[in-house]
């Protein structure tokens, strides 16, 4: 669950000032009043008193008309979603969703070793060594936390299930040194990785241990969180790290949090030296530097299990005990060096110096300026950099690569036969024919590669490429499956940048491969593209675009990128650490945040003003399965008056707002990328595994269930829409937010994300793919962190899964990111949010900011004329449309089109207009009006009457 931060506490200060300085005026002006009469020449005591009582009910209708503004103003969606309604899963839908993670992971884990057959685990004693054992990694932190509500499984109780007996002894170790795991969170993190010390294991112990079992699991764990990557510098300023030992440091300089720690290391040693079959368990979502396992020939196995969210752990339990064979490929790319990654020098702190008139203040960094990564690696992301850098012998791959994308291995073998591959109608197929031969049941992927044909200085182009992947079912020894394979020949298309400017897939020889991972090649085939074919034509899109794709980015600044041409001859120049951290003066002139953005340089004097205010007696139900370009809509969406618009586009915090004019009722919006979290009534759905560990599973359904299973538990708490699936790209293994994302690959991403969200959607939860776009670390998020990026690289890997999820999965919401791309925020990006997504991929549905802090640049004007539709603000600060010019006006009919689209298409309104409760704040406020009311009058009679009684007794005095 998120918390609360004190940027969030003095916006709502700042949002209700107005209300609070007029309460302040009018009691100020009572006490004057009052006094001022008190000291006044005025004799008559009737008469004082008269003004004594009526400065003082002035003051009473005063502070209750203010404080009704600010419950039916900015306060309103706070109050809204702190006082729903408490809906609770069915212990129905809880069974299924435990069921369902548990199954996800048991495809999830994924094992990397496994010498000498040392697992299945022979013995169901077990000592199980590391903190981590005691204290595992469920999720993420932030919005990846699991809800507190339901129990967690761990990995000592997952194997207690499945039979295994664990050196309790052992355990109390650990959770007698410390219970809980330190706290990565927004805005606070600590780093520190407890583990006792070796010299801290008493020998009794050590001896104990031997004589329990000659079995020893080794688990060693890394959590990441929102707001933070992890740190590539343990020594660096700023890093809270404890040490676990006064005798010597964890970390030296230049150490990072994906390599072991000395503690971790000295544990390894003595497990080593007294047990000769280890196994070593890696939870985490981020891939970790693993070369040191080749040091210990005692370490017969080697697990890679990610995050297992609420049960999940229950499957690496039946994995260990041999009840259930491991079927998991890796997502990443696990390499011996994480330093020497072609990204490693370029993701991070890098602050512009010429920028300090554009300054930006949030909780996670405090006032800061204007940022920028540069993403040098071009298309060479992950495997497509290692593959193709060995191909033209910049590397040696075994020295750089330990496991490469999309290995693991199994406890019985396969083999694969590839059929005659055939190619016609632009269309490549084939049969692969799986077999085990081994000696359990199991499953394998099926992964198909394509290696184009690449001209020296040409299209940037990597030697290997996903392009398809399917998953068997379990198969009994000696069983076999044909899986077909079938993919467009556009899917082997390049995007050209610079020449064509749109999608071309050039004339050669494409190998087609089938692979046991993205290095290891079982069997290939070649397809031959007679000409050209290049996509510029509306009768000739890519990938079924409904318009022509071509260049809509300008994002390459003066970065150099990372080239394929003459054997990366530019490798050491264009991975090399930044050393200009000035923005140009053209793109310093074009650049915009609140200091210098005016609606008016975007206004168009030939727009009309749209009709506001009408009567047509249309309701949102009434426009339930109707196209997007019905003519209905026009005449909803005349009704609508200023202030409903702005209100419905400037409060769109987990939920958006009732119109009640036209039967729109509010709606619930709940975050979690791998659950439901209400951050306000602290509701919650069960926790799944993350999204790291979907893309292990390979498993396309697992993920179509996935989406499903959110679905079910979103009717369950009244939910309507879910923030998530994320979607970004393992960019680098350092980013925090890894656990939330899929994978290093697009197509993998691409696969596992729009099955998510075709699930949901298919249970009418209309699923907010994020953050779009370009998303990929969290340092300086919210620093208008200016994205440089190649065309090439953003629309053939990190738009993919996005692009996907729209045409594949039916997404119905968007949440844009805080970056910049180039120099213009993502959510007022036209290009990004009309071009592409509305115009090419057809999206039609509601497009939400990330969440609406200001920070300096978030403006509701400028959102709405790049293609958002909606704030994700709780609070009033720049949510609120300020130009009410034509051009103004057209854009909030729109975005109130596209918002009230998904509405109406949600299964909220599937059975027509759904009757609601008034909100019980409402209820309570309308109470307190009566009450104040009737003790307002009340006063007011007393004081008249005592005024007459007053001036009556003062005549007869006389």
């Amino acid at each position: 669950m998120l918390g609360i931060n004190w940027s969030d506490v003095m916006n709502v200060v700042m949002s209700v000032l107005p209300q609070l300085i007029a309460i302040g005026v009018v009691l100020v002006l009572a006490i004057i009043v009052t006094v001022a009469v008190n000291k006044s020449t005025v004799k008559d005591q009737a008469t004082r008193k008269l003004i004594h009582s009526e400065s003082w009910l002035v003051f009473l209708v005063a502070a209750v008309v203010a404080v009704s503004m600010m419950l039916f103003g900015p306060l309103a969606t706070l109050l809204n979603n702190a006082t729903a309604t408490k809906y609770e899963l069915s212990e129905q839908t809880i069974s299924d969703a435990n069921d369902l993670a548990k199954e996800i992971q048991s495809e999830a884990v994924t094992m990397l070793k496994n010498d000498d057959g040392n697992l299945p685990l022979a013995d169901t004693n077990v000592n199980v060594f590391g903190w981590a054992s005691t204290n595992p990694v469920y999720g993420g932190t932030g919005s990846g936390s699991m809800n507190s509500n339901y129990e967690t499984t761990s990995i000592l109780q997952g194997m207690a299930e499945a039979g295994l007996t664990t050196n309790e002894d052992l355990s109390k170790l650990y959770t007698d040194y410390r219970a809980d795991r330190p706290v990565v969170a927004m805005a606070d993190q600590d780093w520190t990785l407890p583990e006792v010390p070796a010299a801290d294991y008493p020998q009794s112990l050590i001896d104990d241990a031997k004589a329990f079992s000659d079995e020893a699991v080794i688990v060693i764990g890394r959590v990441g969180g929102e707001g933070a990557d992890l740190p590539t510098n343990m020594k660096a300023e700023g890093i809270t790290y404890n040490d676990n030992s006064t005798e010597y440091a964890d970390f030296e300089d230049g150490d990072h949090f994906l390599q072991l720690s000395q503690t971790e290391q000295d544990m390894i040693d003595l497990v080593t030296s007294n047990f000769d079959n280890v196994t070593l368990i890696y939870n985490g979502a981020n891939a970790f530097e693993l070369g040191f396992v080749n040091d210990y020939p005692q370490i017969k196995s080697v697990l890679w299990c990610p995050p297992a969210g609420q049960t999940g752990f229950s499957a690496l339990g039946d994995i260990l005990a041999g009840t259930t064979n491991p079927s998991g490929k890796t997502s990443d790319t696990f390499v011996y060096d994480l330093t020497s990654t072609p990204s490693f020098n370029n993701r991070g702190d890098f602050k512009y110096e010429n920028m300090t008139e554009f300054p930006t203040e949030n909780f996670e960094e405090g006032e800061t300026s204007p940022a920028f990564v540069n993403y040098v690696e071009g298309i060479y992301v992950g495997y497509k950099f290692y593959e193709t850098a060995d191909d033209e012998g910049l590397i040696n791959y075994d020295e750089a690569v330990q496991y490469p994308f999309g290995y693991g291995l199994s406890y019985t073998t396969f083999e694969q036969e590839m059929g005659d591959v055939t190619y016609a109608d632009g269309t490549v197929s084939f049969d692969v024919t799986v077999t085990n031969t081994g000696d359990v049941a199991g499953k394998d992927v099926v992964e198909v590669y394509y290696n184009p044909p690449y001209t020296n200085g040409g299209i940037e182009k990597a030697s290997a490429n996903l392009v398809a992947f399917e998953k068997t079912d379990l198969l009994e020894p000696g069983a076999s499956e044909t899986v077909s394979i079938s993919f467009d020949d556009d899917d082997m298309a390049s995007y050209d940048e610079n020449d064509a400017q749109a999608w071309v897939l050039e004339a050669g020889d494409y190998q087609v491969s089938i692979n046991s991972d993205s290095h290891t090649v079982i069997d290939e085939a070649t397809v031959t593209v007679d000409e050209d074919i290049v996509y510029n034509t509306e009768d000739n899109t890519h990938n079924g675009d409904q318009t022509v794709a071509t260049n809509v980015f300008d994002t390459e600044g003066d970065v150099t990128f990372l080239s394929r041409a003459d054997g990366f001859a530019n490798y050491e120049e264009a991975t090399a650490a930044p050393t200009n951290f000035t923005l140009s003066d053209e793109y310093k002139a074009q650049f915009r945040n609140q200091s210098n953005y005016d609606p008016a340089e975007t206004n168009d004097d030939s727009d009309e003003m749209p009709t506001t205010g009408a009567n047509n007696g249309v309701r949102l139900a009434d426009l339930t399965g109707k196209d997007y370009d019905d003519p209905q809509w026009d005449d909803l969406l005349d009704q609508l008056t200023f202030d409903e618009m702005d209100d419905l586009i400037a409060n769109g915090g987990y939920g958006t707002r009732a119109v009640d004019s036209i039967g729109k009722i509010s709606l619930t919006d709940v975050d979690g990328p791998a659950s439901l979290n209400n951050n306000f009534t602290g509701v919650g759905s069960i926790g799944f595994p993350s999204s790291t560990s979907v893309a292990c599973t390979w498993n396309k359904d697992l993920a179509l269930r996935f989406g499903e299973g959110i679905g079910d538990m979103a009717h369950d708490m009244h939910v309507a829409g879910w923030y998530a699936p994320a979607m970004n790209i393992h960019r680098s293994a350092f980013a925090g937010r890894n656990f939330e994302y899929f994978s290093e690959d697009g197509v993998l991403s691409a696969a596992m994300a729009s099955q998510q969200v075709s699930g949901a959607q298919s249970k009418g939860v209309y699923a907010f793919m994020k953050h779009f776009a370009l998303n990929d670390q969290e340092t300086n998020r919210l620093s208008m962190l200016c994205t440089w990026a190649t065309e090439q690289s953003i629309r053939e890997i990190y738009l993919k899964p996005f692009e996907a999820s729209v045409k594949e999965g039916g997404a119905g919401a968007v949440m844009s990111s805080f970056n910049y791309i180039g120099i213009e925020w993502a959510g007022s990006h036209s290009g990004l949010l009309n071009t592409i997504l509305r115009d090419e991929w057809g999206f039609r549905g509601m497009v939400l900011t990330d969440y609406f802090g200001g920070y300096g640049y978030m403006q509701a004007d400028r959102a709405i004329r790049g293609g958002t539709d909606v704030m994700l603000a709780t609070t009033d600060i720049t949510n609120h449309i300020t130009d009410e010019s034509a051009t103004s006006l057209q854009a909030m009919r729109t975005a109130c089109h596209n918002i009230l689209y998904t509405a109406a298409n949600s299964w909220l309104y599937e059975d027509g207009e759904p009757e609601v409760a008034t909100p019980i704040w409402q209820t309570i406020t309308y109470v307190v009006w009566a009450v104040a009311a009737i003790v307002f009058l009340v006063l007011e009679v007393i004081a008249i009457k005592r005024f007459l009684d007053r001036k009556k007794a003062a005549k007869a005095g006389k």
